[in-house]
């Protein structure tokens, strides 16, 4: 493995490890259950397949010349995850619901709905972050060997950050479902979902305000 292969996944595992969105959403279905926490993992790892393909193809550069569309993504992408705070808020705020980790994973009506939903939210989390396919753009070109060929070397660059995900965030995943018992119980799931949903819901806030600001 060169030189420029390692330096790379070391820089690729940190932006993977950083605490945001992702790792909160991974968390708070985590607390539901081990498959949703898994679920949600393998969401996020599909966003990330998504923009590194976009990368990859130079349709990021998109967003950077059209700056209505990256506010709008920007927008949107806010939006979604301040909803996700707020809901995660919502049974911390009135103590007689149950919290995300009271309902069994499964239970009740429409299961394949609530089975998706954890997937679902992964994936959309991450998809409507229009900074990733930009980053990806900047990133991937400094790692590519002078003379080499972009294309395969690109892609062995995306594969890298989707396997770092794949590995990360289950791995987030089993680590919270693994102290669950600790975590699930009433007064802490309330203080959980009090962290995560406020941490969402800030994260959400920051994403909403920041183009319109500009």
């Amino acid at each position: 493995m060169d030189a420029q292969l390692i330096a790379f996944t070391g820089v690729a595992a940190g932006m993977v490890a950083m605490p945001g969105a992702d790792f909160t959403v991974v968390v708070r279905n985590a607390l539901v259950s081990r498959r949703a926490g898994l679920a949600c993992a393998l969401g996020i790892a599909g966003g990330l397949l998504i923009h590194t393909a976009l990368a990859v193809a130079g349709v990021a550069a998109v967003l950077t010349a059209v700056p209505a569309l990256f506010r709008t993504l920007q927008l949107l992408g806010g939006a979604y995850v301040l909803y996700l705070g707020l809901r995660t808020l919502r049974p911390s705020v009135r103590p007689g619901e149950p919290g995300p980790a009271a309902a069994p994973y499964g239970a009740g009506t429409g299961d394949t709905g609530r089975r998706a939903r954890p997937l679902r939210q992964g994936f959309v989390t991450n998809a409507l972050n229009p900074k990733a396919p930009v980053t990806f753009l900047s990133l991937l070109p400094q790692f590519v060997p002078a003379g080499s060929p972009a294309m395969p070397r690109t892609l062995l660059l995306a594969l890298i950050v989707v396997a770092l995900a794949l590995v990360w965030f289950p791995a987030v995943a089993l680590l919270v479902d693994r102290l669950g018992r600790w975590l699930r119980g009433p007064r802490a799931a309330r203080a959980v979902a009090g962290l995560t949903g406020g941490a969402l819901t800030v994260l959400g806030l920051v994403l909403v305000l920041e183009p319109l600001r500009s």
